[in-house]
C-alpha cells in the first residue's frame, strides 16, 4: 500500500469542495492508495506537460484528481483537484508540477 501527500495548492482544492463531494474524493483516494495504476496516464495536451501524471474520475466523472506516483518512496502525489472545464484541473497540475519539479 502507498502512502500519499498533497501539493500545498492541492489540499486547498480539497477544502473547496463540498462535504459530499469529500467524501466521495476520501473514497477514490483510498482506491487509488491500494492500487495507484488504476489511474489513466496523462500525456501532454494542449501544450500541458502532463507526462508522468496519473487521473482518475470521482463524482461521476465531474471531478479529477491529478496525481504522480513515486515508486521509491512508495508515495501517491496529489497535484490538483477540479473539473476539467476549460482543462482546469489539468492547467492547474501543469503548473503545480513544473513548479515544484
Amino acid at each position: 500500500m502507498y502512502d500519499f501527500k498533497f501539493y500545498e495548492e492541492a489540499e486547498e482544492d480539497l477544502a473547496k469542495l463540498n462535504n459530499s463531494i469529500k467524501k466521495l474524493f476520501a473514497k477514490k483516494l483510498t482506491q487509488i492508495i491500494k492500487n495507484p495504476e488504476i489511474g489513466k496516464d496523462l500525456g501532454n495536451k494542449n501544450n500541458l506537460k502532463l507526462s508522468g501524471l496519473k487521473k482518475v474520475y470521482f463524482d461521476k466523472k465531474r471531478y479529477r484528481i491529478v496525481y504522480e506516483v513515486i515508486k521509491q518512496e512508495i508515495i501517491i502525489h496529489i497535484i490538483a483537484i477540479g473539473k476539467r472545464d476549460d482543462m482546469e484541473v489539468y492547467k492547474k497540475a501543469n503548473n503545480r508540477y513544473e513548479k515544484y519539479n
